[in-house]
């Protein structure tokens, strides 16, 4: 399998990578789970925990993911790592979980939490239908070309960053306190180490998810050396900051049993701050903000199956880009598969099946960093992972804790996750064994 890529041009400047950096990881996640984590979790600073925690982690893997991306700055992210660091099959498992579900499904997720959002507003609006058109529209956009849609991707992810800052400011000024308080105690220790702090650390490592999406798109980054762990590391910085103190103001402003089992938290909470009639401009606000995540995954995910395109001829079809360099085939298959899911699936399901799969991914990837300093000891680090080994390894070591609880917990939707991988190997060794007859 090559394991080189034709040169694109490098139209992407640190300010753009650090919006899709921004705009993937501040979507569904942030407006929706915590009404999931409140239903078992009735500590302030258990809860604020579990953000600070993900919000570590995240930034660990985005230390880890900037030297594989430094050291080899090309499209496809963890498809082309793991192809070169351990073997092509594995690469394409990745590659694989990518195109099938791993931006498909986070598409479909924010697409299902801004119609339900915009239906608080409108209620006389379908929600699927709003969904689907949302995603075919914002699909389109990126099959212009990639300035008109850096700048598209510009625009809503500091409208959405403007939003969140707004919604914190007017939360400390206008929300009358709870009765909660967010100082340790002896219970949070329990609290911590139970299994249902482990699932409810999968919603918000869900919600952070996108720390890495700058890498799907590496060698369209000017100057991807150092702009690109410049990208990974701002961007989960900037919103780590802003989720610790989003989720503090929603716990600060809302009683825990109005969250509790909600899916559109941000509306709940900005009812408490504003009352109704502020609450629906919020909710139209957030939605206009999940414009924004939608837009990052289009734009990166589709480099992956491009990659894969390029790769493997059984796929070349996906490889195919028009005039202007966009690989529109790949764009219209994941158009296709959002599509499916938002007619199939449920939310909670979608995000249980997706954390374990993408914690899997991740995890081999930033254990790759390890194995590639060994097989690759003089492959050119213009940046090495700070922190290393002890970051790398709090990265490992919680992404397997993880892992093991979601089994235990949720082992329908990891056994999906597995089973997906499965198949994946199956189209791999067919593909494999299909070009062997052909050359």
């Amino acid at each position: 399998m090559p394991l080189t890529q034709q040169q694109n041009p490098r139209s992407i400047s640190l300010f753009t990578a650090t919006c899709i950096v921004v705009a993937n990881m501040i979507g569904t996640g942030v407006f929706t789970s915590l009404g999931f984590q409140v239903v078992d979790i009735k500590s302030g600073f258990a809860l604020l925990f579990l953000w600070l925690l993900g919000g570590v982690l995240a930034l660990c893997g985005a230390l880890a993911y900037g030297e594989l991306g430094a050291s080899m700055p090309y499209n496809g992210g963890e498809y082309y790592y793991l192809s070169r660091i351990y073997h092509p099959a594995i690469g394409f498992l990745s590659g694989w979980v990518s195109v099938t579900v791993g931006f498909a499904a986070p598409i479909a997720a924010a697409a299902m939490a801004l119609a339900k959002y915009l239906t608080q507003v409108f209620p006389y609006l379908h929600s699927t239908g709003i969904a689907l058109f949302v995603v075919a529209g914002v699909s389109l956009v990126h099959t212009n070309n990639l300035k008109f849609g850096s700048y598209f991707q510009q625009i809503f992810t500091v409208l959405k960053v403007s939003l969140i800052v707004i919604l914190i400011i007017c939360g400390f000024s206008f929300a009358e306190p709870q009765e909660l308080s967010f100082l340790p105690s002896i219970e949070d220790g329990t609290t911590i180490l139970s299994s249902t702090f482990a699932v409810s650390l999968v919603y918000v490592i869900y919600s952070y998810s996108g720390w890495n999406a700058a890498v799907y798109l590496a060698s369209e980054v000017e100057n991807p050396e150092k702009n690109l762990p410049r990208a990974l590391i701002i961007g989960t910085l900037i919103v780590t900051g802003l989720y610790l103190l989003l989720n503090f103001i929603f716990l600060y402003s809302t009683p825990l049993d109005k969250l509790a089992g909600q899916l559109e938290v941000g509306y709940v909470a900005a009812n408490q701050i504003f009352g109704s009639n502020g609450s629906k401009i919020m909710g139209l606000l957030i939605s206009m903000g999940l414009i924004s995540s939608i837009s990052s995954m289009v734009l990166a995910g589709p480099r992956v199956t491009q990659v894969i395109g390029d790769d493997i001829p059984l796929f070349k079809l996906l490889a195919r880009k028009n005039a202007q360099g966009i690989p529109t085939y790949a764009i219209f298959l994941q158009l296709l598969l959002v599509t499916i899911l938002l007619i199939t699936a449920s939310f909670e399901a979608i995000i249980t099946y997706l954390g374990f799969t993408l914690s899997l991914s991740s995890f081999f990837t930033t254990l790759g960093v390890f194995i590639a300093r060994y097989r690759y000891p003089n492959l050119p680090r213009p940046y090495t992972t700070w922190g290393h080994p002890i970051t790398t390894i709090l990265f490992l070591v919680i992404n397997l804790w993880i892992l093991v609880f979601i089994f235990r917990e949720k082992s329908v939707e990891s056994l999906a996750g597995l089973a997906t991988l499965f198949v994946g190997l199956l189209v791999y060794f067919v593909s494999v064994k299909r070009q062997s007859k052909i050359s």
